[in-house]
């Protein structure tokens, strides 16, 4: 099949609609590709002074304006390779054309079962929660678990709860010092991992479940959990610590950083201020990130402003979305967990597809309350093809590498 537009009609960019139509084509018949073979006939002129792929690189580059080839590229099409005796008498291209390729990122393989089918719109829920006193540990997870139960009946696919969003169970140990207090606080863990994946799987809800000191062989570490609704589980050690915590509370970072697979896309956690490294938003990008959650405490408001910046900045960069929750309120008998302030949102990348300042959801500042978001994960496949910018498409491997690919 070939596409012409009459000379009497050039110019009101009918071929581009034509195009276009071809490509949508392609997408609503799930159809991996369009293949195409381009004459040039603007080579002719330039035969004697160069060889042809010298040719179609200056076209690429914009040097020089091809009637066929130029447009092409415009549209989106990739050069594959090129033709020799494409059309032998076609004088204006010296029988050479360019095999081109415009792929369909919505391409999804033969689906064999309803279980292979990837959801592609996620509603994401999160927990801005009260930093409040508590007579025990059921008391606080009757509390987690009443917004547990409202999230699900929203039908939310996440639900992220705060760092160290268990705190106030410190309040129930008097006169202990810093390091006794969170050590103490660790021994809840367990407990709380435990029923929290149960409630994962009651409410059919994936829950980040903010983060929980945690006590091994003696050294002590900050780690978010990851409670799928099928009954697994995963963890995230945060990686940097910060030096309050680090002064305070002895806490040890991780070492790992990784991108986890469930059944409503592949998301990653960067717990609080790891948030405000780049590099790790980026290993997560170059692992497929769709999602990544920031479970957060900041104390004032510029310490929370650093937080949600730098979350703005790894949705841009990264061409995903980025969820932060934190917690409010106080603890005026919580050595070091005094206040809180928070503003907990989800961000987007910004372009035309998403809400003009990036900000899909967030909640009123320092006030309890859920928020929900509803993020779509086919947007991020046609931002990273034909966005105004296309971040990851155009990253410099040569001069700086990658992180789980490096440079050579």
């Amino acid at each position: 099949m070939d596409v012409f537009v009459h000379p009497d009609y050039r110019g009101l960019r009918l071929g581009r609609r034509l195009y276009a139509a071809r490509k949508e084509l392609c997408r609503s018949d799930n159809l991996k590709a369009i293949l195409a073979g381009g004459r040039i006939p603007g080579y002719a002129q330039y035969a004697d002074e160069m060889p042809v792929m010298d040719y179609i690189e200056k076209v690429k580059r914009r040097e020089l304006h091809d009637p066929i080839l130029s447009f092409q590229l415009a549209n989106d099409f990739d050069v594959k390779r090129i033709m020799r005796h494409y059309l032998p008498e076609d004088d204006n291209s010296r029988g050479y054309a360019t095999l081109l390729e415009w792929d369909n990122f919505f391409y999804e393989e033969d689906i064999q079962s309803i279980h292979d089918v990837e959801k592609t719109l996620v509603r994401i829920g999160i927990v801005q929660w009260q930093m409040r006193a508590v007579l025990s540990v059921e008391d606080l997870l009757d509390q987690a678990e009443f917004f547990v139960d409202s999230l699900s009946k929203y039908q939310a696919d996440f639900a992220l709860f705060p760092e160290f969003f268990n705190a106030p169970l410190m309040g129930l140990k008097r006169e202990q010092n810093s390091v006794e207090a969170i050590r103490f606080l660790a021994s809840f863990s367990e407990q709380i991992k435990t029923h929290f994946s149960k409630l994962a799987v009651t409410y059919n809800i994936n829950i980040i479940a903010g983060s929980m000191p945690v006590l091994e062989d003696g050294q002590l570490y900050n780690v978010a959990y990851l409670l799928h609704r099928d009954g697994s589980i995963d963890e995230q050690y945060k990686i940097h610590i910060t030096p309050h915590e680090k002064r305070d509370w002895v806490i040890d970072g991780g070492n790992h950083v990784q991108v986890f697979e469930t059944d409503a896309g592949r998301v990653g956690i960067l717990i609080c201020y790891d948030s405000e490294f780049p590099e790790l938003g980026r290993m997560l990008a170059e692992q497929g990130v769709q999602i990544i959650f920031v479970p957060f405490w900041t104390d004032t408001k510029n310490g929370y402003q650093r937080v949600r910046l730098c979350a703005q900045a790894r949705a841009i960069e990264n061409e995903c979305y980025v969820a932060i929750g934190g917690s409010v309120g106080n603890l005026p008998r919580v050595d070091n967990v005094d206040i809180q302030y928070a503003q907990s949102a989800v961000f987007s990348p910004s372009d035309v597809f998403f809400p003009h300042d990036a900000t899909i959801t967030e909640a009123s500042p320092n006030t309890e309350m859920i928020i929900f978001a509803d993020v779509d994960l086919d947007k991020l496949k046609q931002l990273n093809t034909e966005g105004s910018v296309t971040n990851l498409r155009h990253r410099r491997m040569d001069l700086y590498g990658g992180f789980t690919h490096p440079k050579k």
